[in-house]
């Protein structure tokens, strides 16, 4: 019986140590936890205010992408005081303040910590017109300002290339009296003026029911401003390009193509009285069609 109540006093003081050793143990887990959150919270508190995370000048903003606006340009959108704590910018607003500026079709904004920096990788809006207000005032429809048209038809004010890039030209396109309603029309419009044969300077758009193009033949009277005939009606005008050996391009008052499948000529008449009259005369159709025939 001795011998049976020493081993269960050993066991009993063995079980003691290792129960003490576990708590021991778990006491120092819970140590080092909660120094491992103290420190993942003082890093993040650091991380908020530690002033070399932050935008000192404008030259740590980098702009990427863009041809025709200059990076001072886009810098000036931001409308930032510095410094600027990095981690406070929110990329998603950014990007969204930046296309809503008319020139900037798209934005990607990223951010970097070492060194502290930010990137704007931006899409331009290429300018492939120039947009001139109607001479009448009081048109609401119209632009009071002068301005570009993009590929799609988007308006931008000439105000907004008051820092241009090295790459951004004036385009040789004008269009007078553009109006919102006539964006469905002008991709359209635009790529089929593109690959037209004849030199195209100009596009008036004053009357609504009579676009008037500007052309190294003269003037060209399409009609409706939103006719489906733009293509048919400058592939006629393609087939015209000889004119000028018919007829004294000085005595052409304008092309009339309002109806394509019967094109016209409208002449200046000629007086004694008034040597240089505008009452308009058509060509002989005779003319005309042997000119088309050719």
């Amino acid at each position: 019986m001795t011998n049976l109540t020493s081993v269960s006093k050993v066991k009993i003081k063995q079980r003691r140590k290792h129960l003490k050793r576990r708590r021991q143990l778990k006491l120092l887990q819970a140590c080092w936890r909660s120094l491992l959150a103290g420190s993942i919270a003082g890093s993040l508190l650091w991380a908020l205010v530690f002033p070399r995370w932050t935008l000192q000048q404008p030259s740590q903003v980098l702009v990427k992408g863009n041809q025709f606006l200059s990076a001072q340009a886009i810098r000036s959108q931001v409308q930032w005081s510095y410094p600027q704590l990095l981690l406070q910018i929110e990329p998603q607003q950014l990007s969204e303040k930046l296309e809503s500026q008319a020139p900037i079709a798209e934005a990607t904004i990223t951010r970097q910590l070492l060194p502290p920096s930010l990137t704007i990788q931006v899409k331009e809006r290429r300018p492939v017109a120039l947009a001139l207000p109607p001479e009448q005032l009081g048109d609401s429809g119209s632009p009071a300002e002068v301005g570009f048209i993009d590929k799609q038809g988007v308006w931008m004010p000439k105000s907004s290339y008051i820092a241009p890039g090295e790459n951004f030209e004036i385009p040789n396109l004008k269009v007078v009296a553009f109006k919102a309603r006539y964006r469905p029309y002008w991709s359209n419009i635009y790529q089929t003026i593109r690959h037209s044969t004849v030199e195209i300077f100009a596009l008036d758009w004053r009357n609504p029911s009579n676009l008037i193009l500007k052309t190294e033949l003269g003037n060209v009277h399409l009609g409706s401003a939103y006719t489906h005939q733009f293509q048919e009606q400058l592939a006629v005008l393609a087939r015209m390009q000889n004119l000028h050996t018919q007829v004294d391009s000085n005595r052409i008052a304008y092309i009339d193509l309002t109806t394509p499948e019967s094109p016209s000529v409208q002449m200046k008449a000629v007086s004694l009285d008034r040597p240089e009259s505008h009452t308009p005369v058509q060509l002989p159709l005779p003319s005309l069609r042997n000119l088309l025939m050719e």
